[in-house]
């Protein structure tokens, strides 16, 4: 099978009403992808060398979406909705290209595993002309019904149109199929539209195949991997479903995940093994974690990259461009965005790093800021090797704190500061003794007077 060409059709042109939502429902997300492009990853990862995806309402926001997960994706506009054959026959162009497998996928189902759609091409592989996915779900009422004789599929009921014992039978129709490339054209090609709906229904090909002496069998895949996606509420629970499935991924790999239910990957969440992950952690797309971290309670991470043995948290946003080099850390209600933090550097407390570099062994006191941007343009701030910054100062960038350099607390620094140098920019403390007890008699004295007058 790894030496066969395949198409992977992917049905993406409903209006998904149900989504209440402007957008397409295809591109509503889940881990951060839009659905329809784990359908693809899926896809891709069964074996298909090339992609169609037909589309219709949206179609500019389709094919714009689709730059980004699927580059090389050919598109065809669906006009008119008149069913899954027509949606199919929509590719037609693709399909003559004489791929050996053709699978048919549907964009809003996002679980679907590339195992389901490898077992439906090895079907092909081994002669059939058109593999069925199926599944079991708790209650199959509503859904088409595979029923087979002796090893061969020979037809899909919809359950409308179930005898009473066929109604009874629990393998029901998933929707997607692999096709033998050499019949594809020929069996779309002949199914009707004489029903009530005067549509053209993809699952009629499992009798015409029949008809022709064809090998016709079902596959049977997790029922996770069927659900489809019509509204927001199914779109959470298949949110629920993917995170559990990433969360054990990600246990089973080697990492800790202190209250599992509470931690949030993204789809491309890259995570090493050792790493310690406390509650209610989110990842946002792009993030890596090399081995040995800990990221503490109640931090959210987008774009960040993190090396071995680094500490975030808790209570810390790593915003995109964040890199924390080995044993660096990130303290609680801390904000580093597109800076790097360098080997063993601190940065402890309430303090936002943006637009920076933090030297090895740096060490940021508490209620730092670099202050990067003047309303207009950003500006780098340089932080040297072993820089001692003092609590509550402001690094007005651009501006660079040289190797073992010392800022006294409460500082602003508006000028470089050299190797070694200790900087102050703050004003002179001056003491009035005496002066507290007045003011305080003043401002009672005052806030008598109004009172009174109140009064």
């Amino acid at each position: 099978m790894s030496q066969t060409s395949c198409l992977s059709v992917i049905l993406a042109a409903g209006e998904g009403t149900r989504m209440k939502s402007a957008m397409p429902k295809v591109l509503h997300a889940i881990a951060g992808l839009p659905m329809v492009a784990h359908v693809v990853k899926a896809a891709e990862a069964a074996g298909a060398t090339g992609l169609a995806l037909v589309i219709g309402h949206g179609a500019e926001e389709m094919r714009k979406a689709a730059q980004k997960f699927a580059p090389k994706a050919e598109t065809f506009v669906q006009e008119v909705r008149l069913g899954t054959a027509h949606a199919v026959l929509a590719a037609r162009e693709a399909i003559s290209k004489g791929y050996d497998d053709i699978l048919v996928m549907f964009g809003d189902t996002p679980l679907i595993d590339a195992g389901a759609l490898a077992a439906a091409r090895q079907k092909l592989a081994e002669g059939a002309a058109v593999a069925v996915i199926g599944f079991r779900p708790p209650n199959p009422t509503g859904y088409g019904r595979l029923i087979e004789k002796g090893g061969q599929l020979v037809a899909i009921r919809e359950e409308k149109d179930c005898s009473e014992a066929e109604k009874k039978i629990g393998f029901c129709n998933a929707g997607m199929m692999a096709v033998a490339g050499k019949h594809a054209l020929r069996l779309l090609d002949k199914v009707g539209n004489d029903n009530a709906k005067g549509e053209f229904y993809l699952t009629d090909i499992v009798e015409i195949a029949g008809a022709e002496g064809l090998d016709v069998v079902a596959t049977e895949a997790e029922f996770e991997n069927a659900l489809g996606i019509n509204n927001r509420a199914e779109l959470a629970e298949a949110e629920g479903i993917w995170q559990a499935r990433r969360r054990r991924e990600a246990m089973l790999a080697g990492v800790t995940l202190i209250a599992p239910e509470t931690v949030y990957f993204s789809h491309d969440t890259e995570i090493g093994a050792d790493t310690i992950v406390e509650p209610n952690v989110w990842f946002g797309p792009g993030v890596k974690i090399a081995t040995g971290a800990t990221i503490h309670a109640f931090s959210h991470l987008t774009g960040a990259t993190i090396g071995e043995n680094s500490e975030v948290g808790p209570f810390a946003r790593l915003r995109p461009g964040a890199d924390l080099r080995k044993r660096a850390k990130v303290g609680n209600f801390c904000e580093v965005k597109q800076s790097t933090v360098e080997e063993g550097a601190k940065v402890n407390h309430l303090t936002y790093i943006g637009d920076a570099r933090v030297g090895a062994g740096a060490n940021i006191g508490a209620g730092t800021i670099t202050c990067n941007y003047d309303g207009y343009s950003k500006f780098f701030t340089d932080i040297g090797e072993g820089a001692f910054i003092g609590s509550n100062s402001s690094l007005v960038a651009p501006v660079s704190i040289g190797k073992g350099g010392y800022i006294a607390s409460g500082s602003v620094i508006t000028e470089s500061v050299p190797d070694d140098a200790l900087a102050f920019g703050r004003a002179r403390q001056k003491t009035l003794p005496g002066k507290g007890k007045e003011l305080r008699e003043r401002f009672a004295s005052v806030a008598a007077a109004r009172k009174k007058a109140a009064e």
